[in-house]
This record gives C-alpha cells, structure tokens and sequence, in this order.
C-alpha cells in the first residue's frame, strides 16, 4: 500500500439521509459502452449532477482535489491509474482501499469504483479538472493550478494568488495548489487553457535540446 495517504479534510460517513447513494444511482449514469470521445465530460457532468442532488458539491470537489494530488505525488498510485496491466477489478480494490483510509465522502469512493470497473479510471485526472472547472464556471470563479518545487509559506502563497487573480483578471479565483520536486525550482501555472512555466527542470529541457542541436 501507498507510504504516505493524506487524510481528507471532512468526516467520509456524513449523513445525507434519504439521498445517500447507491452504487446503483452511479452506474447508471456510466454504462460500459460510453464512446471515448467525451467520456470524461460525461463523467465530470455527471458526478457534479450526483453531489448537487446530494448537497454534497464542496465535500466532493475537496476530496477529487485532495486526489488529484495524490495521483501526482505517488509514483505506486500513478502506476495504479495508469497501467493497462493492473486488472480492472484490482484497480477498483486498491483505490476503494486507498479513498476509505483516507476518509474520503462515500460518492467519490463509489464513483471512483464505477470508473475503474468501466475501464475509465486512466482518465480519472482529466474528469476531475473537468468538474472542478466546471464548479468554478458555476461560481464565475477562474480555475487554475498552481505547482511549485517546495511548498510554499503563507507570505509566497498569497503573492501567488495575486499574480494568478492579475493574470487572470478576475479576483475570483479557483485556486488548487500542489508540490512536485521534480521541478527543481520555479513555479508552473495552469490558468484554464493557459500554462505559463517557470520550472528550473523545463528551462534544463530547453537547454540540452538546445545544446543538442548546435552538436
């Protein structure tokens, strides 16, 4: 199992009474014949539909962001989205293993699961951009990701933010933010459909295709 699993910021056995779902809500949303072209914009809608019906959109929205970063920050939890050589069935138990440990809300347990069994689950970092763009369209926020080399202190951060908000104009920003040290140093910023990289590791990349260029 993975070394290091964060713990989710709210309690997964949060009672939603009579709306709590089902497996059976879930899959009926996603059968396994789903064309791939759009799929992952069907699943964003779709979950997005199942926590509103719920009330659930924060918790749910908290918990993919919280996934997100684990996928990014665990080279055994990429390999386990990612490899077509894990089976389906396996896939579906070890991120069921990893979400309940973590406390993550029942429906994202679920939906994850359904992804998995559909094969869907490489995927599963695309549809959540897709639903977290989506909520932050809802809310007329701007989305965009912020990913640095170290993590930043509270003075760093909130000077980031205010650059995002200047280059992105609007002070209603949507802002997830997550550590990658394989950047060496420098920040990347995804702002929508922009990306604007000042990575020490992109500017090394240049470099050496530079370099192998004038040999």
């Amino acid at each position: 199992m993975l070394a290091t699993i964060p713990v989710f910021g709210h309690v997964a056995s949060e009672d939603i009474g009579r709306k709590q779902s089902s497996l059976g809500d879930i899959r009926r949303f996603f059968p396994v014949s789903s064309s791939l072209a759009g799929f992952s914009s069907r699943y964003a809608t779709a979950l997005f539909q199942l926590a509103d019906e719920h009330g659930v959109v924060d918790a749910v929205a908290k918990d993919l962001t919280s996934v997100k970063a684990m996928i990014a920050e665990s080279d055994d939890l990429t390999r386990v989205v990612q490899s077509p050589a894990i089976s389906r069935a396996d896939q579906n138990k070890a991120m069921t293993a990893v979400l309940e440990k973590a406390g993550a809300h029942s429906l994202v347990v679920k939906f994850i699961g359904v992804i998995a069994s559909n094969g869907r689950l490489f995927a599963l970092p695309q549809i959540i951009d897709l639903f977290l763009a989506d909520l932050a369209a809802r809310r007329g926020e701007v989305s965009a990701e912020v990913v640095s080399a170290v993590p930043l202190d509270a003075k760093l951060e909130q000077e980031v933010k205010k650059a995002v908000a200047s280059v992105a104009g609007s002070d209603k920003i949507s802002l997830s933010m997550r550590v990658d040290d394989s950047l060496i140093g420098g920040l990347i910023v995804r702002i929508g459909s922009r990306m604007i990289d000042t990575s020490i590791k992109t500017k090394l990349n240049r470099l050496e295709m530079t370099m192998k260029g004038v040999g």
